[in-house]
């Protein structure tokens, strides 16, 4: 059988999404197919995945956007910013709905409740609120975590709601009883990410750690562990059929199994800063923030174990007989008002209904519906495209659904689709131009990191030109170097004393290519450090030294390092702090300052 000759993973895209840093990002996991981001320009900007051309631009906050998410049929939208501020948008109607308040830090993630009406946000002021769409009010307030809460997730039946936080710690919360269900402890890094699994009475939380831990929900406890990654876990998502768990990091995507644990396949995707994934049909969605700019990956699902093993049978769920999240109503297609029919949702929603006595009114939560329409603005860029994915509810009922194909995979040796986009992108090195890692560093060139180092001229010959004739059949005459019968003066080029050995040509050709490969290094240098230069110089000095970091360019970390040496009064224990694992990494590197 013949290998692939396509790939199983590769970059679908690198734009730039914002004016100014990226700060969030969650991709539609009912299609895969749109993204929306939140940035420090203050915009709330959609795309769809694969097009580099912003949809619709959605402005109005007064501070950074720092936590976006999808409602669950895609038609909404709502992001909370660093002023504690929640927006809420309908993208059908292209208009805002509510504006929120009454955080009193940053909002770090946000999650719709399966049946619509309720949004839930976490804090850095460490508290999670409910929030009732249609009320334009707080419901309520949970508070228990000691830090910043990273991430918030609905149970598939809408009873609960989980918090992960920086400070090691899963929390789940019954919404009906208002109160703290469990408290589970045993990660030993920040929780970065958490998931339910589709149908099972069970949760996996990724961490700094480098594990993901899988938690049973009928006795709350931890039933397994996946071996530690590389890399902390910054995403996890459950493929729909529960059969295994999606884990990213910096550098690979693992395919994990639980009871008994297990990775069945690993993929290197050295996407970075992944900040959310979502299947689509047979393929997996990555998205991932560098600074201004974000990038999209695709693995196909069809070539990754268990999903692509022959005979493709699903993999039994669980051998522990664990019951299953029964919804308490059919789930519904918009995320928009709709009426329980449950005893647990009305039981909910008689709750909700009423502020509880430790929730009091918060002056000025609300601000009127003149305030949202002058301060709000939805400016649709792309019409058609608009049209096509954000207003299918205005056609026929009965026409079927956009038919969406999965993204073609590039050949293997084939340029992706982001190489011919990356006008954008860091300077990177020609394929086959870096020496390899080893001995071969040499004096005159350990300046320059190995990749970035130019070729170097071939090596010339100066015995043939300039020594007498016999001087290299002398060289040639141990025996074990002779061949029988030939002469190796016949092989040597002619004698010419007054002629280089390498034409003049060939000579300015060779470096050419290294002045072109040092220019173009020196230029993404530069255009690095005006990126720094530019934040330092708004005053925001903590937000320039994580940007020169996420750089991972040794030279800005130099040139920083420098500045500050110039500015001693500048150092404190917040540059200390970040500054203090580049400079233990940069001590150990090959770099030379």
């Amino acid at each position: 059988m013949t290998a692939p000759t396509t790939k199983r993973a590769w970059k679908l895209q690198e734009f730039v999404a914002h004016g100014a840093n990226v700060n969030c990002l969650a991709l539609g996991h009912k299609t895969g197919r749109v993204m929306v981001t939140g940035g420090d320009d203050r915009k709330v900007n959609l795309w769809t995945v694969g097009k580099p051309n912003c949809i619709m631009s959605l402005s109005g906050h007064t501070s950074p956007v720092e936590a976006v998410r999808f409602g669950n049929a895609e038609e909404m939208v709502v992001a909370g910013s660093m002023s504690g501020a929640l927006k809420l948008w309908d993208l059908e109607q292209a208009k805002i709905i509510r504006t929120l308040t009454g955080h009193k830090a940053n909002i770090r993630c946000l999650d719709f409740h399966p049946y619509g009406d309720f949004v839930a946000s976490g804090s850095l002021d460490t508290n999670v609120k409910l929030w009732d769409i249609r009320r334009k009010g707080c419901i309520f307030t949970y508070k228990g975590h000691s830090n910043g809460v990273n991430c918030l997730r609905f149970s598939p039946d809408g009873r609960w709601v989980a918090s992960a936080s920086e400070d090691m710690t899963v929390k789940i919360w019954d919404l009906a009883a208002g109160k703290l269900l469990v408290d589970l402890k045993q990660h030993s890094g920040a929780v970065n990410s958490i998931e339910f699994h589709p149908s099972e009475y069970l949760l996996a939380s990724g961490s700094s750690d480098r594990s993901i831990r899988f938690w049973e929900l009928e006795k709350f406890q931890c039933v397994d562990c996946t071996d530690y990654d590389n890399n902390a876990i910054r995403s996890v998502v459950f493929h729909p059929d529960g059969a295994c768990i999606f884990g990213g990091s910096t550098e690979l995507l693992k395919v994990y199994g639980w009871e008994p644990s297990r990775c069945f396949d690993s993929v290197n995707m050295s996407w970075g800063k992944v900040a959310d994934m979502a299947i689509a049909q047979t393929q997996l969605i990555g998205a991932s923030i560098n600074q201004t700019t974000v990038s999209t990956f695709v693995l196909d699902l069809t070539r990754v174990a268990p999903l692509g093993q022959v005979p493709s049978t699903p993999l039994p769920l669980s051998s522990s007989g664990r019951k299953n999240f029964t919804p308490d109503r059919p789930s519904t297609t918009s995320t928009k008002q709709q009426i329980p029919s449950s005893t647990g949702s009305i039981q909910l929603e008689r709750r909700m209904s009423r502020k509880p006595a430790e929730e009091p009114e918060e002056p000025g939560s609300i601000l009127d519906d003149a305030t949202e329409d002058n301060s709000s603005v939805a400016d649709v860029k792309d019409l058609k495209e608009y049209e096509e994915v954000f207003k299918p509810n205005h056609k026929l009922a009965l026409s079927p659904p956009r038919k969406m194909d999965p993204f073609p995979a590039p050949k293997e040796d084939d340029v992706s689709v982001a190489n011919q986009m990356k006008s954008l992108a860091p300077f990177q090195p020609a394929v086959g131009s870096t020496k390899p890692s080893g001995s071969e560093t040499y004096r005159g060139e350990s300046r320059i990191p190995p990749q970035y180092r130019a070729p170097s001229l071939p090596p010339q010959q100066p015995a043939a030109p300039y020594q007498p004739p016999a001087a290299p059949h002398q060289s040639y005459q141990t025996p074990s170097n002779k061949p029988a019968g030939l002469d190796p003066a016949d092989f040597m080029p002619p004698q010419q004393p007054s002629t280089m050995a390498i034409g003049d040509y060939d000579a300015l050709g060779q470096m050419s290519k290294g002045h072109n490969s040092m220019s173009a290094l020196l230029a993404a240098r530069n255009k690095n450090l005006q990126i720094v230069r530019a934040m330092w110089s708004s005053g925001n000095v903590r937000t320039a030294l994580e940007s020169a970091i996420q750089m991972q360019d040794n030279s800005v970390i130099v040139d920083v390092l420098n500045v500050l040496n110039d500015k001693p009064l500048d150092w404190n224990l917040d540059v200390i702090d970040l500054l203090i694992l580049p400079i233990y990494k940069l001590l150990i590197s090959r770099y030379e300052v």
